[in-house]
C-alpha cells in the first residue's frame, strides 16, 4: 500500500471484533513498532503487550473507565524509561525524550496496524498512578499511551481536520 494511502486509511476505532490477532500479525507489528526512531537510539521505552481479560478491564478502569479498551484481543501499554535516556541526555532526557521516544513507537505501531488491516486507538486519557498500578510498573517509569488492538467492529468515518494555513505558518 501507498504510504499516504495508508495515512488516509488509519481510524481511531472504539469498537473491536471477538477475532483475534494472530501470533504472526503481533510479531510483524511489534518489530514494525520498534524501528520507530529514538532519541541518541536509546530507545527509552517498553511495551507491554496485554492478553488477559482481567489486565484488559483493569487498564480500562484506568483509562477513566473506556470499556472498549477491554473488547480489543491485544491491549499495547507504551512506557516511558526516562532513566534510559536521562543517563545520557540528562533531565531533558528523562522529561521529553523518553516520552517522545515512546510517543513515536507508538505511532508507529497505529501506522503497521493499518498496513496489516488492524484497528486501532491512541488513548492518551488515563490516570497515570491506576494505570501504573495495574500494570505493576516501577516508580520511575511512566506511562505514555494505552493503544488497544484488534479487527474494527465498526467503520468509523474520515475524521476531519484543520486547513493546512490554519496549522503550518511559513517563516
Amino acid at each position: 500500500m501507498d504510504f499516504f494511502d495508508l495515512v488516509e486509511k488509519r481510524r481511531a476505532v472504539r469498537e473491536f471484533s471477538s477475532k483475534t490477532v494472530s501470533k504472526e500479525q503481533e510479531e510483524k507489528l511489534l518489530k514494525a513498532t520498534m524501528r520507530a526512531p529514538s532519541a541518541g537510539n536509546r530507545q527509552a521505552y517498553r511495551i507491554l503487550a496485554v492478553k488477559s481479560a482481567e489486565k484488559k478491564e483493569e487498564i480500562a478502569f484506568a483509562c477513566l473507565e473506556q470499556e472498549f479498551i477491554a473488547s480489543a484481543p491485544l491491549v499495547l501499554v507504551f512506557i516511558a524509561l526516562p532513566e534510559v535516556s536521562g543517563a545520557k541526555y540528562g533531565s531533558k532526557g528523562r522529561q521529553l525524550f523518553s516520552v517522545q521516544d515512546a510517543t513515536l513507537a507508538a505511532a508507529y505501531c497505529q501506522l503497521a496496524a493499518a498496513e496489516l488491516g488492524l484497528a486501532t486507538c491512541w488513548v492518551g486519557a488515563f490516570e497515570d498512578e491506576k494505570l501504573a498500578k495495574a500494570c505493576g510498573l516501577k516508580e520511575n517509569e511512566k506511562p505514555v499511551a494505552v493503544v488497544p488492538v484488534g479487527y474494527a467492529g465498526d467503520a468509523p468515518s474520515l475524521s476531519s481536520r484543520r486547513p493546512l494555513e490554519k496549522v503550518v505558518e511559513n517563516i
